[in-house]
């Protein structure tokens, strides 16, 4: 069956995302890039543990000083609903409903649009309040590098999904779109998990001192 050909919901298949040779490959090139990116973000967290509370004596800004917890949280929780919004997405894309599956990734983009919003808040607080920047310690570099790595994957997936409900609005689910939407949602899941490791290692461990 051709990936563009005109499919119901009684000749769907089901496991769309992996029903062509093509998805397999993409699928499969997704989980080797994961691997990249899984080792880049290991080297991050490994830099921010070495120079975590390495500050001038001028400043004393350290990590339990610094963090706003109750603001993390939020954000926290804003990008895990928005893990499981890309899910129920994901379930209507499995069910050939491609209006419901673009309604619950718009919800998605907007949960993920405030996380931002709140992590760009965070940074000019930290900025203006405690003059804690990119270069004002090894700290600062360590912390605003890792977290603001994943800010910016975190906009790309923002990026990714607003690129495919657009592009896709009027031609509907097919074999061909169905995969894209399956490797974006991944990929969602991924910098979802990463944060959770940086909430736990930067956040609750930087509380405790």
């Amino acid at each position: 069956m051709h990936a563009e050909e005109k499919l119901s919901l009684e000749t769907w298949p089901a496991e769309p995302e992996k029903s062509t040779l093509e998805a397999k490959n993409k699928f499969l090139g997704f989980w080797f890039f994961l691997g990249g990116e899984t080792v880049l973000f290991a080297s991050l967290f490994a830099t921010y543990l070495a120079l975590k509370d390495k500050v001038p004596d001028s400043t004393h800004t350290l990590a339990k000083d610094l963090y706003d917890l109750p603001l993390t949280f939020v954000a926290t929780m804003l990008l895990l609903t928005s893990s499981l919004t890309s899910v129920y997405a994901m379930y209507h894309m499995k069910n050939f409903n491609a209006k419901k599956m673009n309604t619950w990734l718009i919800i998605t983009v907007l949960l993920g649009a405030a996380f931002l919003a709140l992590e760009v808040y965070e940074f000019s607080h930290y900025v203006h309040e405690y003059n804690h920047t990119f270069t004002s310690s090894a700290f600062g570099s360590a912390f605003y590098t890792l977290t603001g790595f994943h800010g910016a994957h975190v906009a790309f997936g923002l990026m990714w999904f607003l690129t495919l409900i657009i592009r896709n609005s009027k031609r509907g689910l097919n074999l061909y779109n169905a995969p894209k939407f399956y490797v974006a949602s991944l990929y969602w899941h991924f910098i979802d998990v990463v944060w959770v490791f940086i909430f736990t290692v930067v956040y609750l461990m930087g509380m405790v001192g």
